[in-house]
């Protein structure tokens, strides 16, 4: 997966300059960013704190570990059924 060009605390900062009347094509412009990645962002992170933001980065980050270990688990399951 792609690294974000932004911070956490980047995309926050954007996302209140916004809720205080800042326009999101200006704010597109000022970022060099499409509003589509704001829109995305918004629906994402709207109404997030820093911890909040924080812990769904952790969350994700387990979920991914954990589909991988699913993954190699099923994986020698299947080798272990074949061999039988």
């Amino acid at each position: 997966m792609r690294k974000s060009r932004y911070t956490d605390s980047q995309i926050l900062a954007i996302l209140k300059q916004n809720e205080n009347g800042i326009p999101v094509p200006e704010l597109c412009r000022e970022h060099g960013m499409s509003s589509a990645q704001f829109y995305k962002w918004r629906a994402k992170f709207g109404g997030m704190d820093a911890s909040m933001m924080k812990r769904l980065k952790e969350l994700e980050d387990e979920n991914k570990r954990l589909k991988k270990m699913y993954a190699e688990e099923r994986l020698k399951a299947e080798i272990r059924k074949e061999a039988l």
